[in-house]
C-alpha cells in the first residue's frame, strides 16, 4: 500500500473542521501502519503524524502499562515524565476509568502531573490490546486552554482503533 502524508494546515475552530482533519488523518495513519506489526515503529509514526499534523500541540505520545504504572513510550515534544502510577494524573486516571478524558484546564484537574509547565489542556485516550484490556494510553497536551473537546476525543479514538488492530 502506498500512502501520502499531507502537508495540509488544519483548522480546529469548528467541529466540522476537526472532523475533516480526522477524516484526512485516518488514511494517512492506515498507510503508515499497513503491513507493520512492530509496536515501537507504529507508535513512533503515530505520534509523529499527530504531532506534526494537529495544530496547537506541545506533546503527543504513548505510555504503556507495566504492572501498576505507565511507562513512557514513543512521543514527540519535550522530555516527559517516565513513570506514572495508575490513578495518578490524567494518564493514570484514564487507565482506572477505562475511558478517554478531556481536560480543558489542567490546573483544575486534581493531581495533574505537570511534565511541561506550558501545558494548559490535555486529552488522554486508552489503548486496548486484542483482549480488550488497556495496554497503554495516547496522551495529547496543548499550551492552549480548552484545546480539546469531544470531537477531538472521538477523532483520536478513531485513530487509536487503527493502531489497536495492529496489536492482534
Amino acid at each position: 500500500m502506498t500512502f501520502t502524508i499531507s502537508d495540509t494546515t488544519y483548522g480546529t475552530d469548528t467541529p466540522a473542521a476537526k472532523n475533516a482533519m480526522y477524516d484526512d488523518l485516518r488514511p494517512q495513519l492506515q498507510g503508515l501502519l499497513h503491513g507493520e506489526s512492530d509496536l515501537i515503529a507504529n507508535t513512533a509514526n503515530f505520534s509523529s503524524l499527530v504531532f506534526n499534523s494537529m495544530p496547537g500541540l506541545n506533546w503527543a505520545g504513548f505510555y504503556f502499562l507495566k504492572g501498576d504504572e505507565l511507562v513512557l513510550g514513543p512521543f514527540q515534544g519535550k522530555p516527559a515524565c517516565i513513570r506514572i502510577k495508575k490513578g495518578r494524573g490524567v494518564c493514570g486516571t484514564t487507565v482506572v476509568e477505562g475511558k478517554s478524558i478531556v481536560v480543558p484546564d489542567v490546573h483544575a484537574f486534581p493531581g495533574h502531573i505537570a511534565c511541561d509547565v506550558n501545558s494548559r489542556s490535555e486529552l488522554v485516550v486508552p489503548v486496548r490490546g486484542a483482549d480488550g484490556a488497556i495496554v497503554g494510553v495516547f496522551d495529547l497536551d496543548s499550551p492552549h486552554p480548552n484545546r480539546f473537546d469531544q470531537t477531538d476525543a472521538d477523532g483520536i479514538e478513531s485513530l487509536v482503533k487503527l493502531l489497536e488492530a495492529t496489536l492482534a
